[in-house]
């Protein structure tokens, strides 16, 4: 019965869409009477242009402050268009009409047209010429002129940016701080941001008044403000030069000029679903005051994350630090700080200070889910199901519950469509404490900036491979988490336990080990002792294109191989055991490298790197199974699965193989992505993926198609492209990928580089959480 309803919406949709189109043949016939259309800028063209840092950042003010983007913008470019201005068709085929359709495709697809009178070239200017004093070039103009194009609706702007001569610093001075607050300044005149010949800035200017602040409050002076002291500059004195002086306000309030210290503390705390209660325990100098019988946390540990303590002088550092650490544990939804002077005498010197905290929900709960498929090959849904409880045991500790699933199946093999019922799946559960600091067997009194973290975690899995294996490993972790500086962290785990067995295993994967020594090695019953430690470096919030690299160095059984040697058993012999077990011995080195370049405000490109070395010794020839690198997937080279690559330019036809023997000692895999923002919350996806694994060493099962070929490494790659949408909502990133791969790095019959025989055979899609990378 909707069917005809279906149609005529499909045929108004497409009528609307045909229309739009159509309108791309004029995109000035809608325009006002009089206006003309933007679009866009001629190059800036700067005079008097003296090339230096200083004069590169005015560059890139001025170059802010006018620019403007047009109709089809070209990645946010305010100087070139593309030839499609989507936007603007759907607007003039839209515009005028009040249908239900054309509201929704104008307030989701549509974009006005940018008028030249909508881009104030005269305000524009104005701007510029400002941002031109305020670093330091007085006398520098802003001119512009207009120009209309063939179609005479169209216009473009021209600037023309007079830098003129740069004026720098003569001399700096103070002139109006009380004598105990010059002479601490004058005690740290080495570290002022001002220097003589210096070039005139404003905001280093700023940056001072807020570092004399950051000193002053620092040593006690908790009144005073940036805003407390101005500066006046003289011009006119000699050419070009500026005679600069700080000079402290006058009718300040006087608790300005004067050192205070801290007083009483009173900590209020509250649970997000109950009111507060009267019920307080003091003791000395610290009040309490909670809901219940008992204190929500205990107050150790709150005063523990403080740094502001009685009779000491007031600190906004110490203040800043407090608010960090107590923040950094997740505890608490709301943290409040006040201070108040403990009278209103004229010799009063103290602050009282009052704490309020308000606890988070106790509980958390999330549930995680993703779908990997392979249009050729193994399709299949995953689960993780989190449960955690906040401040678990008064101290602010974390405890999580995570039981997790995934299940795949074959749906056909490569040139068939015939299913080989290759059904695999694994489960699993973990729990893990965190503790809002370091749990050490001895004592250890050190002050750090920023809260350490102490995890401790214990997992099971079991993995079921087809009618192949069933496998188990158990694994027990103990992590310290320092964070030395807002911008680096190490994280080092000295004891890692992980006991991998082999529950079950049938006749056709046995005969597969008899005939794979690298395999039956690699998969066998063992112990893995191991110590690992990673440096994470991110670059601040404030940085428009953001970095972070992460390094991670791991190791197995060296220490316990060590003390074997000591007892007389060679390092290179193998077959040592642990708990009658085989141990495992290996180094391992990753690094991962994630750039971001933002093209605009919606829209930017994503670069990616990262690599592997895997080194056995000792008393393994071949690494664990599980330590091993591979690539493919949805957060790897998503035009193929997990494990369908490599290692180097080896391929197995044996059905189902690749779940065993496509991994190696070595990794890269490198990624680019751009992500522009379609509309609203809803952003697109354009990538590239590049990488492989190798093997280290020939072993004799792969052959040397799995060793690395440094002359055709790039050759070597598995290559691939493709196209996604992730839908923001903020708290987490819904994600659907379709990857199609351009060049296998096996050989298929084919010897140009993009070898690919059908579509079917390399294309992945991939339904997850979060991004890639």
């Amino acid at each position: 019965m909707n069917r005809p309803n279906r149609k005529a919406n499909s045929f108004v949709l497409i009528s609307f869409l045909a229309v739009a189109i159509l309108a791309g043949c004029s995109t000035t016939s809608h325009l006002p009477e009089g206006e003309q259309l933007y679009i866009g800028l001629d190059k800036i063209d700067y005079q008097n242009y003296q090339p230096c840092d200083h004069a590169v950042s005015t560059q890139e003010e001025i170059d802010a402050a006018l620019a403007a983007a047009p109709n089809a913008a070209l990645f946010g470019s305010s100087f070139h268009r593309h030839p499609f201005p989507f936007g603007l068709w759907i607007w003039n085929a839209t515009e005028g009409s009040n249908s239900l359709l054309a509201r929704w495709m104008r307030s989701s697809f549509a974009h006005p047209p940018v008028l030249m009178s909508d881009i104030g070239p005269h305000v524009r200017s104005l701007v510029a010429q400002s941002t031109l004093a305020n670093y330091g070039y007085f006398r520098g103009q802003v001119n512009y002129e207009t120009f209309t194009m063939r179609n005479p609706k169209q216009g473009k702007i021209a600037y023309t940016v007079d830098m003129g001569p740069l004026f720098r610093l003569d001399s700096i001075s103070r002139a109006g701080f009380p004598a105990p607050m010059d002479s601490l300044l004058a005690v740290h005149n080495s570290e002022t941001l001002l220097h003589k010949g210096d070039p005139f800035n404003v905001s280093m200017l700023d940056a001072e008044r807020q570092r004399v602040s950051t000193l002053l409050r620092n040593n006690g002076y908790y009144f005073y403000q940036p805003s407390c002291a101005a500066y006046l500059a003289d011009t006119l004195s000699r050419q070009n030069a500026v005679q600069l002086e700080m000079r402290m306000a006058d009718s300040l309030d006087n608790r300005v000029s004067r050192k205070w210290y801290m007083g009483r503390t009173a900590i209020y705390m509250q649970r997000s679903d109950s009111r507060l209660t009267p019920d307080t325990m003091s003791r000395r100098n610290l009040t309490l005051h909670f809901s219940g019988k008992k204190s929500p946390m205990r107050p150790r540990v709150i005063l523990s994350e403080m740094k502001l303590r009685p009779r000491q002088a007031f600190s906004q550092d110490a203040l800043q630090e407090s608010v960090n650490r107590l923040s950094a544990n997740d505890t608490f939804s709301s943290i409040d700080f006040s201070f108040a002077p403990r009278d209103t005498t004229a010799n009063c010197d103290t602050l009282d200070m009052t704490l309020r905290l308000v606890f988070d929900k106790p509980y958390d709960f999330s549930l995680e889910g993703n779908f990997t498929g392979k249009t050729s090959s193994r399709v299949g849904p995953g689960v993780k199901l989190t449960f955690a409880k906040r401040n678990a045991f008064r101290g602010g500790e974390r405890l999580s519950f995570n039981v997790y699933g995934a299940y795949e199946w074959q749906t056909g093999s490569s040139g068939s469509s015939v299913s080989t019922g290759l059904n695999s799946y694994e489960y699993g559960a973990d729990v893990s404490l965190e503790t809002p600091r370091l749990l050490l067997p001895f004592k250890f009194r050190r002050r750090w900036r920023y809260t350490p973290q102490t995890l401790l975690k214990a997992s099971n899995q079991v993995i079921n491979r087809g009618s192949f294996f069933n496998r188990h490993v158990m694994s027990g972790e103990l992590t310290y988490t320092i964070q030395t500086r807002s911008t680096t962290k190490h994280i080092f785990s000295p004891l890692i336990l992980e006991y991998d067995y082999m529950n079950r295993s049938s006749q056709e994967f046995d005969a597969i080990l008899a005939a794979n020594p690298y395999l039956y090695i690699s998969m066998k019953d063992q112990f893995i002792p191991k110590m690992r430690y990673s440096l994470v470096y991110t670059t601040t919030k404030k940085h428009r294109n953001p970095i972070t690299i992460e390094a991670t160095v791991s190791e197995s059984a060296n220490l316990l191989s060590l003390g074997y040697a000591l007892a007389g058993r060679s390092w290179k012999e193998e077959g040592k055991h642990l708990l009658r077990n085989p141990y495992a011995q290996f180094l391992k080195f990753e690094a991962d490298l994630t750039k971001t370049w933002r093209l605009g405000d919606y829209s930017s490109l994503v670069g990616h790197v990262s690599g592997g070395v895997l080194w056995s010794y000792g008393n393994s020839s071949q690494a664990p199974y599980s330590e091993q690198f591979y690539v493919g997937g949805a957060n790897s080279i998503r035009a193929f699965t997990v494990r369908a690559i490599g290692p180097g330019r080896y391929h197995t036809t044996e059905t189902g193989l690749s779940y065993l023997d496509q991994t190696g000692d070595l990794k890269f895999v490198a990624n680019l992505e751009w992500r522009p923002r379609i509309f609203g919350s809803l952003y697109g996806a354009v990538f590239l993926d590049a990488g492989n694994v190798w093997a280290m060493h020939d072993d004799g099962i792969r052959g040397a198609d799995a060793k690395l070929r440094p002359r055709n490494f790039l050759r070597d790659m598995a290559l691939g492209t493709g196209v996604g949408i992730r839908y923001d909502l903020d708290f987490f990133v819904i994600r659907i990928d379709w990857g199609v791969g351009l060049h296998l790095p096996y050989d298929n019959g084919h010897s140009r580089y993009f070898n690919i025989n059908r579509l079917r055979d390399a294309n992945s899609w991939h339904i997850a959480i979060g991004y890639p990378f």
